[in-house]
Protein backbone atom coordinates (compact mmCIF):
# COMPACT_ATOMS: atom_id res chain seq x y z
CA UNK A 1 0.00 0.00 0.00
CA UNK A 2 1.29 3.59 -1.25
CA UNK A 3 0.59 6.79 1.18
CA UNK A 4 0.43 9.11 -2.18
CA UNK A 5 -0.63 12.26 -0.39
CA UNK A 6 1.35 11.58 2.39
CA UNK A 7 4.51 11.64 0.86
CA UNK A 8 3.77 13.31 -2.72
CA UNK A 9 2.58 16.40 0.04
CA UNK A 10 5.05 15.88 2.44
CA UNK A 11 2.38 15.33 4.99
CA UNK A 12 4.63 12.47 6.43
CA UNK A 13 8.54 12.15 6.22
CA UNK A 14 11.15 10.51 7.71
CA UNK A 15 10.59 11.75 11.26
CA UNK A 16 7.05 11.17 11.64
CA UNK A 17 8.18 7.00 11.33
CA UNK A 18 11.12 7.46 13.92
CA UNK A 19 9.23 9.37 16.51
CA UNK A 20 7.73 6.15 17.62
CA UNK A 21 10.81 4.13 16.97
CA UNK A 22 9.55 2.53 13.98
CA UNK A 23 7.58 0.02 16.20
CA UNK A 24 3.80 -1.35 15.02
CA UNK A 25 2.95 -0.89 18.90
CA UNK A 26 3.37 2.15 19.17
CA UNK A 27 2.41 3.56 15.36
CA UNK A 28 -0.78 5.11 14.51
CA UNK A 29 -2.37 3.27 11.50
CA UNK A 30 -1.00 5.89 9.17
CA UNK A 31 2.29 4.98 9.84
CA UNK A 32 2.19 1.40 9.83
CA UNK A 33 3.77 0.96 6.56
CA UNK A 34 7.10 2.54 7.57
CA UNK A 35 7.47 -0.03 10.34
CA UNK A 36 10.97 -1.82 10.79
CA UNK A 37 9.24 -5.13 12.65
CA UNK A 38 6.27 -5.34 9.82
CA UNK A 39 3.89 -7.21 12.15
CA UNK A 40 0.90 -8.45 9.46
CA UNK A 41 -2.12 -6.64 9.08
CA UNK A 42 -4.22 -9.43 8.84
CA UNK A 43 -7.24 -9.68 6.13
CA UNK A 44 -9.79 -12.29 7.55
CA UNK A 45 -12.38 -13.30 4.61
CA UNK A 46 -14.86 -14.07 7.26
CA UNK A 47 -17.16 -15.30 4.47
CA UNK A 48 -17.34 -16.30 1.08
CA UNK A 49 -21.11 -15.62 0.19
CA UNK A 50 -21.81 -12.16 -1.60
CA UNK A 51 -25.17 -10.63 -2.42
CA UNK A 52 -23.29 -8.88 -5.93
CA UNK A 53 -21.57 -10.59 -8.18
CA UNK A 54 -18.58 -8.49 -8.86
CA UNK A 55 -16.47 -8.78 -12.74
CA UNK A 56 -13.03 -9.04 -10.51
CA UNK A 57 -13.46 -10.71 -7.34
CA UNK A 58 -10.67 -12.61 -6.08
CA UNK A 59 -12.78 -14.77 -3.76
CA UNK A 60 -14.97 -15.50 -6.74
CA UNK A 61 -18.02 -15.22 -4.35
CA UNK A 62 -21.51 -16.12 -5.21
CA UNK A 63 -24.72 -15.75 -3.11
CA UNK A 64 -25.24 -19.08 -1.87
CA UNK A 65 -23.97 -20.72 1.13
CA UNK A 66 -20.08 -22.39 1.68
CA UNK A 67 -19.62 -25.27 3.93
CA UNK A 68 -16.67 -25.43 6.52
CA UNK A 69 -16.64 -21.62 7.21
CA UNK A 70 -14.41 -20.58 10.69
CA UNK A 71 -17.43 -21.39 13.79
CA UNK A 72 -17.43 -17.90 16.07
CA UNK A 73 -15.21 -20.16 18.56
CA UNK A 74 -12.46 -20.73 16.29
CA UNK A 75 -12.79 -17.02 14.78
CA UNK A 76 -12.57 -16.02 18.68
CA UNK A 77 -9.19 -18.45 19.00
CA UNK A 78 -7.68 -16.35 16.02
CA UNK A 79 -7.97 -13.14 17.17
CA UNK A 80 -6.55 -14.34 20.51
CA UNK A 81 -3.52 -15.51 18.78
CA UNK A 82 -3.42 -12.36 16.56
CA UNK A 83 -3.34 -10.23 19.16
CA UNK A 84 -1.06 -11.98 21.44
CA UNK A 85 1.22 -12.03 18.08
CA UNK A 86 1.17 -8.13 18.01
CA UNK A 87 -0.89 -8.13 14.32
CA UNK A 88 -1.40 -4.60 14.32
CA UNK A 89 -4.87 -4.59 12.41
CA UNK A 90 -7.84 -7.41 11.41
CA UNK A 91 -9.41 -6.40 8.40
CA UNK A 92 -13.05 -8.22 7.72
CA UNK A 93 -13.81 -9.14 4.69
CA UNK A 94 -15.56 -11.52 2.30
CA UNK A 95 -17.15 -11.99 0.22
CA UNK A 96 -19.26 -9.74 1.93
CA UNK A 97 -18.66 -9.81 5.56
CA UNK A 98 -21.78 -8.36 6.71
CA UNK A 99 -24.07 -11.21 5.90
CA UNK A 100 -22.19 -13.30 8.30
CA UNK A 101 -24.57 -13.42 11.57
CA UNK A 102 -21.98 -13.20 14.24
CA UNK A 103 -19.39 -10.17 12.50
CA UNK A 104 -20.47 -7.61 15.06
CA UNK A 105 -19.45 -10.67 18.02
CA UNK A 106 -16.07 -11.12 16.35
CA UNK A 107 -15.78 -7.49 15.27
CA UNK A 108 -16.30 -6.21 19.46
CA UNK A 109 -14.45 -9.75 20.93
CA UNK A 110 -11.31 -8.43 18.45
CA UNK A 111 -11.43 -4.79 19.99
CA UNK A 112 -11.93 -6.01 23.50
CA UNK A 113 -8.32 -7.90 22.86
CA UNK A 114 -6.66 -4.56 21.85
CA UNK A 115 -7.14 -5.13 17.68
CA UNK A 116 -7.69 -2.39 15.27
CA UNK A 117 -10.78 -3.50 13.25
CA UNK A 118 -11.90 -2.43 10.16
CA UNK A 119 -13.99 -3.50 7.65
CA UNK A 120 -14.06 -3.93 3.57
CA UNK A 121 -17.71 -4.29 2.36
CA UNK A 122 -19.88 -3.49 -1.11
CA UNK A 123 -22.37 -1.30 1.30
CA UNK A 124 -25.18 -2.09 0.05
CA UNK A 125 -26.27 -3.74 3.07
CA UNK A 126 -25.77 -0.93 5.45
CA UNK A 127 -29.25 0.79 6.82
CA UNK A 128 -29.05 3.15 9.74
CA UNK A 129 -29.68 0.54 12.21
CA UNK A 130 -26.87 -1.35 10.64
CA UNK A 131 -24.36 1.76 10.77
CA UNK A 132 -25.39 1.88 14.40
CA UNK A 133 -24.08 -1.56 14.92
CA UNK A 134 -20.82 -0.70 13.44
CA UNK A 135 -20.32 1.97 15.36
CA UNK A 136 -21.09 0.29 18.64
CA UNK A 137 -18.99 -3.10 17.89
CA UNK A 138 -16.09 -0.45 17.69
CA UNK A 139 -14.78 -0.89 13.65
CA UNK A 140 -12.43 2.22 13.18
CA UNK A 141 -12.73 2.21 9.82
CA UNK A 142 -15.29 1.53 6.79
CA UNK A 143 -13.78 0.95 3.49
CA UNK A 144 -16.58 0.75 0.79
CA UNK A 145 -16.42 -0.37 -2.72
CA UNK A 146 -17.45 2.27 -5.62
CA UNK A 147 -16.40 0.76 -8.91
CA UNK A 148 -17.32 4.08 -11.01
CA UNK A 149 -20.56 6.14 -10.96
CA UNK A 150 -24.21 4.47 -11.43
CA UNK A 151 -24.79 2.40 -14.23
CA UNK A 152 -20.84 1.78 -14.31
CA UNK A 153 -20.66 0.73 -10.92
CA UNK A 154 -23.81 -1.28 -11.49
CA UNK A 155 -22.27 -3.18 -14.40
CA UNK A 156 -18.93 -3.68 -12.48
CA UNK A 157 -21.04 -5.19 -9.48
CA UNK A 158 -23.50 -7.21 -11.22
CA UNK A 159 -26.54 -5.27 -9.82
CA UNK A 160 -28.58 -2.20 -11.03
CA UNK A 161 -29.17 -0.24 -7.56
CA UNK A 162 -26.04 -1.04 -6.42
CA UNK A 163 -24.42 1.95 -6.82
CA UNK A 164 -27.26 3.90 -4.69
CA UNK A 165 -27.15 1.68 -1.92
CA UNK A 166 -23.46 1.72 -1.36
CA UNK A 167 -23.53 5.43 -1.25
CA UNK A 168 -26.59 5.38 0.97
CA UNK A 169 -24.71 3.22 3.19
CA UNK A 170 -21.94 5.46 3.62
CA UNK A 171 -24.16 8.36 3.88
CA UNK A 172 -25.68 6.42 6.83
CA UNK A 173 -22.01 5.47 8.73
CA UNK A 174 -21.07 9.46 8.03
CA UNK A 175 -24.33 10.58 10.09
CA UNK A 176 -22.93 8.65 12.80
CA UNK A 177 -19.79 9.78 13.00
CA UNK A 178 -17.91 6.44 11.45
CA UNK A 179 -14.93 6.66 9.07
CA UNK A 180 -15.39 5.79 5.75
CA UNK A 181 -13.80 5.74 2.50
CA UNK A 182 -13.83 4.43 -1.12
CA UNK A 183 -11.88 1.73 -2.34
CA UNK A 184 -12.58 0.88 -6.63
CA UNK A 185 -10.45 -1.75 -8.45
CA UNK A 186 -9.68 -0.15 -11.79
CA UNK A 187 -9.27 -1.50 -15.33
CA UNK A 188 -10.29 -0.43 -18.54
CA UNK A 189 -13.95 -0.61 -17.85
CA UNK A 190 -13.59 2.07 -15.75
CA UNK A 191 -10.48 3.80 -16.03
CA UNK A 192 -12.53 6.50 -17.51
CA UNK A 193 -14.64 6.85 -13.94
CA UNK A 194 -11.69 7.98 -11.98
CA UNK A 195 -12.45 12.01 -12.72
CA UNK A 196 -15.64 11.50 -11.64
CA UNK A 197 -14.72 9.47 -8.94
CA UNK A 198 -12.31 11.93 -7.55
CA UNK A 199 -15.11 14.67 -7.67
CA UNK A 200 -17.15 12.19 -5.41
CA UNK A 201 -14.73 12.47 -2.86
CA UNK A 202 -15.37 15.98 -2.52
CA UNK A 203 -18.88 16.23 -2.98
CA UNK A 204 -19.74 13.66 -0.06
CA UNK A 205 -16.54 14.78 1.86
CA UNK A 206 -14.89 11.43 1.95
CA UNK A 207 -11.96 11.64 3.58
CA UNK A 208 -10.19 8.87 2.08
CA UNK A 209 -9.72 6.57 -1.47
CA UNK A 210 -7.81 3.47 -2.47
CA UNK A 211 -7.14 2.44 -5.53
CA UNK A 212 -6.78 -0.81 -6.06
CA UNK A 213 -5.19 -2.49 -9.36
CA UNK A 214 -6.44 -5.29 -11.49
CA UNK A 215 -5.19 -8.35 -9.42
CA UNK A 216 -5.54 -11.93 -11.79
CA UNK A 217 -6.93 -13.53 -8.94
CA UNK A 218 -10.10 -15.70 -8.74
CA UNK A 219 -12.41 -13.70 -11.49
CA UNK A 220 -10.37 -11.07 -11.50
CA UNK A 221 -7.43 -13.56 -13.36
CA UNK A 222 -10.21 -14.48 -16.05
CA UNK A 223 -11.04 -10.64 -17.01
CA UNK A 224 -7.22 -10.10 -17.28
CA UNK A 225 -8.01 -8.88 -20.79
CA UNK A 226 -9.53 -5.97 -19.30
CA UNK A 227 -6.23 -5.00 -17.67
CA UNK A 228 -4.91 -1.87 -18.09
CA UNK A 229 -1.80 -1.49 -21.08
CA UNK A 230 1.88 0.57 -19.51
CA UNK A 231 0.42 3.52 -21.39
CA UNK A 232 -3.32 3.46 -19.56
CA UNK A 233 -2.09 2.70 -15.94
CA UNK A 234 0.39 5.74 -16.26
CA UNK A 235 -2.32 8.01 -16.75
CA UNK A 236 -4.19 6.45 -14.28
CA UNK A 237 -1.40 6.89 -11.91
CA UNK A 238 -0.25 10.28 -13.07
CA UNK A 239 -4.08 11.30 -12.63
CA UNK A 240 -4.33 9.60 -9.22
CA UNK A 241 -1.25 11.86 -7.89
CA UNK A 242 -2.27 14.82 -9.54
CA UNK A 243 -5.51 14.83 -7.86
CA UNK A 244 -3.92 14.02 -4.29
CA UNK A 245 -1.47 17.04 -5.01
CA UNK A 246 -4.96 19.91 -5.82
CA UNK A 247 -6.48 18.34 -3.38
CA UNK A 248 -3.44 19.33 -0.96
CA UNK A 249 -3.00 22.68 -2.40
CA UNK A 250 -7.09 23.53 -1.85
CA UNK A 251 -6.77 22.83 1.40
CA UNK A 252 -9.00 19.75 1.14
CA UNK A 253 -7.51 16.20 3.58
CA UNK A 254 -7.98 13.53 1.63
CA UNK A 255 -5.75 10.41 2.68
CA UNK A 256 -5.03 8.89 -1.19
CA UNK A 257 -3.45 5.80 -1.84
CA UNK A 258 -2.82 2.82 -4.15
CA UNK A 259 -2.96 -0.61 -3.73
CA UNK A 260 -0.99 -3.78 -5.40
CA UNK A 261 1.18 -2.34 -7.98
CA UNK A 262 4.65 -1.22 -6.47
CA UNK A 263 5.76 0.30 -9.39
CA UNK A 264 3.17 3.01 -8.21
CA UNK A 265 6.27 3.70 -5.83
CA UNK A 266 9.03 4.14 -8.40
CA UNK A 267 7.00 6.75 -10.52
CA UNK A 268 6.03 8.61 -7.31
CA UNK A 269 9.50 8.95 -6.21
CA UNK A 270 10.48 9.94 -10.07
CA UNK A 271 7.82 12.69 -9.82
CA UNK A 272 9.17 13.75 -6.37
CA UNK A 273 12.87 13.68 -7.84
CA UNK A 274 11.54 15.77 -10.83
CA UNK A 275 9.10 18.46 -9.09
CA UNK A 276 10.66 18.92 -5.55
CA UNK A 277 13.88 17.24 -5.58
CA UNK A 278 15.21 18.88 -2.49
CA UNK A 279 12.30 16.26 -0.71
CA UNK A 280 13.73 13.45 -3.24
CA UNK A 281 15.95 11.72 -0.50
CA UNK A 282 13.33 11.91 2.39
CA UNK A 283 10.45 10.19 0.44
CA UNK A 284 13.42 7.25 -1.42
CA UNK A 285 13.59 6.41 2.48
CA UNK A 286 10.23 6.15 3.26
CA UNK A 287 9.86 3.90 0.46
CA UNK A 288 12.77 2.06 1.56
CA UNK A 289 10.88 1.94 4.99
CA UNK A 290 7.56 1.04 2.98
CA UNK A 291 9.40 -1.86 1.32
CA UNK A 292 7.64 -2.25 -1.82
CA UNK A 293 5.44 -5.49 -1.91
CA UNK A 294 4.74 -6.81 1.88
CA UNK A 295 2.53 -10.59 0.82
CA UNK A 296 4.11 -12.64 3.22
CA UNK A 297 5.73 -9.88 5.67
CA UNK A 298 3.28 -6.97 6.58
CA UNK A 299 -0.01 -8.14 4.95
CA UNK A 300 -1.62 -11.77 5.77
CA UNK A 301 -5.02 -13.48 4.54
CA UNK A 302 -6.95 -15.85 6.43
CA UNK A 303 -9.38 -17.23 4.15
CA UNK A 304 -13.30 -18.52 5.09
CA UNK A 305 -12.20 -21.68 6.22
CA UNK A 306 -9.02 -20.86 8.30
CA UNK A 307 -6.46 -21.58 5.31
CA UNK A 308 -3.53 -18.81 5.94
CA UNK A 309 -2.23 -17.39 2.94
CA UNK A 310 0.40 -14.90 1.93
CA UNK A 311 -2.25 -12.19 0.74
CA UNK A 312 -5.83 -11.95 0.17
CA UNK A 313 -5.21 -12.96 -3.61
CA UNK A 314 -3.01 -15.87 -3.34
CA UNK A 315 -5.36 -18.38 -2.43
CA UNK A 316 -4.21 -20.98 -4.45
CA UNK A 317 -0.95 -21.48 -2.48
CA UNK A 318 -1.75 -22.19 1.40
CA UNK A 319 0.83 -21.95 4.04
CA UNK A 320 -1.49 -23.22 6.55
CA UNK A 321 -4.01 -23.89 8.52
CA UNK A 322 -5.81 -22.24 11.49
CA UNK A 323 -7.54 -25.08 12.37
CA UNK A 324 -4.33 -27.07 12.98
CA UNK A 325 -1.40 -24.76 14.04
CA UNK A 326 -2.25 -21.10 15.62
CA UNK A 327 -1.46 -18.30 13.02
CA UNK A 328 1.51 -17.05 14.47
CA UNK A 329 3.06 -20.37 14.43
CA UNK A 330 2.40 -20.48 10.61
CA UNK A 331 3.64 -16.66 9.76
CA UNK A 332 6.49 -17.32 11.31
CA UNK A 333 7.59 -20.67 9.70
CA UNK A 334 10.55 -20.18 7.50
CA UNK A 335 10.63 -23.64 6.77
CA UNK A 336 7.90 -23.30 4.61
CA UNK A 337 9.59 -22.40 0.91
CA UNK A 338 7.31 -20.15 -0.09
CA UNK A 339 7.04 -18.42 2.78
CA UNK A 340 11.02 -18.50 3.05
CA UNK A 341 11.26 -16.94 -0.37
CA UNK A 342 8.25 -14.47 0.28
CA UNK A 343 10.35 -13.12 3.20
CA UNK A 344 14.00 -12.35 1.65
CA UNK A 345 13.05 -12.97 -1.81
CA UNK A 346 15.43 -10.38 -3.72
CA UNK A 347 17.89 -13.05 -5.23
CA UNK A 348 15.34 -15.13 -6.25
CA UNK A 349 13.43 -12.91 -8.15
CA UNK A 350 13.83 -13.38 -12.41
CA UNK A 351 13.80 -11.30 -15.62
CA UNK A 352 13.09 -7.70 -15.60
CA UNK A 353 13.13 -7.62 -11.55
CA UNK A 354 16.47 -8.93 -10.98
CA UNK A 355 18.14 -6.60 -12.26
CA UNK A 356 15.70 -3.44 -11.44
CA UNK A 357 17.76 -0.27 -9.83
CA UNK A 358 14.34 0.38 -7.97
CA UNK A 359 13.82 -3.06 -6.24
CA UNK A 360 14.31 -2.06 -2.87
CA UNK A 361 11.30 -0.24 -3.14
CA UNK A 362 9.03 -2.12 -5.35
CA UNK A 363 10.14 -5.52 -3.63
CA UNK A 364 8.97 -7.31 -7.12
CA UNK A 365 5.76 -6.67 -6.78
CA UNK A 366 2.57 -8.91 -6.70
CA UNK A 367 3.82 -12.55 -7.05
CA UNK A 368 -0.09 -13.98 -8.25
CA UNK A 369 -0.16 -11.68 -11.11
CA UNK A 370 3.53 -13.07 -12.19
CA UNK A 371 2.32 -16.95 -11.26
CA UNK A 372 -0.99 -16.44 -13.01
CA UNK A 373 0.22 -14.50 -16.13
CA UNK A 374 4.04 -16.63 -16.46
CA UNK A 375 3.31 -19.83 -14.86
CA UNK A 376 6.29 -19.28 -12.68
CA UNK A 377 5.92 -17.88 -8.93
CA UNK A 378 9.32 -15.77 -9.33
CA UNK A 379 9.07 -13.92 -12.77
CA UNK A 380 8.36 -10.60 -12.92
CA UNK A 381 5.07 -8.93 -12.12
CA UNK A 382 3.39 -8.21 -15.94
CA UNK A 383 1.36 -5.40 -14.72
CA UNK A 384 4.77 -3.25 -14.23
CA UNK A 385 4.56 -0.34 -16.60
CA UNK A 386 8.25 0.67 -16.12
CA UNK A 387 10.58 1.13 -18.66
CA UNK A 388 13.88 -0.60 -19.17
CA UNK A 389 15.46 2.00 -19.21
CA UNK A 390 13.66 4.00 -15.93
CA UNK A 391 14.74 1.13 -13.85
CA UNK A 392 18.64 0.70 -15.56
CA UNK A 393 18.11 -2.29 -18.24
CA UNK A 394 20.59 -1.21 -20.61
CA UNK A 395 19.98 -2.65 -24.70
CA UNK A 396 22.55 -5.81 -25.05
CA UNK A 397 23.53 -5.83 -21.44
CA UNK A 398 22.91 -9.99 -19.44
CA UNK A 399 20.27 -7.71 -17.64
CA UNK A 400 18.14 -7.39 -21.09
CA UNK A 401 18.79 -11.01 -21.85
CA UNK A 402 17.10 -12.09 -18.87
CA UNK A 403 14.39 -9.93 -18.77
CA UNK A 404 13.86 -11.53 -22.58
CA UNK A 405 12.73 -14.41 -21.02
CA UNK A 406 9.65 -13.04 -19.68
CA UNK A 407 8.22 -10.82 -22.57
CA UNK A 408 5.54 -8.39 -21.71
CA UNK A 409 2.46 -8.79 -22.02
CA UNK A 410 0.56 -7.26 -25.25
CA UNK A 411 -2.01 -5.60 -24.26
CA UNK A 412 -4.49 -3.18 -26.62
CA UNK A 413 -3.68 0.54 -26.30
CA UNK A 414 -7.43 1.89 -24.93
CA UNK A 415 -8.45 5.56 -25.08
CA UNK A 416 -8.70 6.87 -21.60
CA UNK A 417 -9.91 10.38 -20.61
Amino acid sequence: MLSVSRLLNGTAGPGDALRYGRLTASMPSHLLHFSADKKPIVVWNVTRRCNLYCMHCYADAQDRDYPGELTTGEGKALLDDLAEFGAPTVLFSGGEPLIRPDLFELAAYARDRGLRCIISTNGTLITPDLAGEIRRCGFSYVGVSIDGIGPVHDKVRGKKGAYDDALAGMRFCRELGVRVGLRLTVHQKNVDQLPAIFDLLEEEDIPRCCVYHLAYAGRGDRVRSYDLSPAETRWAVGYIFDRAQDFHRRGLDKEILTVDNHADNVYLYMRVRDQQPQRAEEVYQMLKWNGGNQSGIAVSCVDPEGKVHADQFSWDYTLGTVRERPFSAIWTDASEPRMAILKDRKAHLKGRCSSCRYLEICNGNLRVRAERYFGDFLAPDPACYLTDEEIGIRPGSAAAAEAARFPAPVQQEGAVA
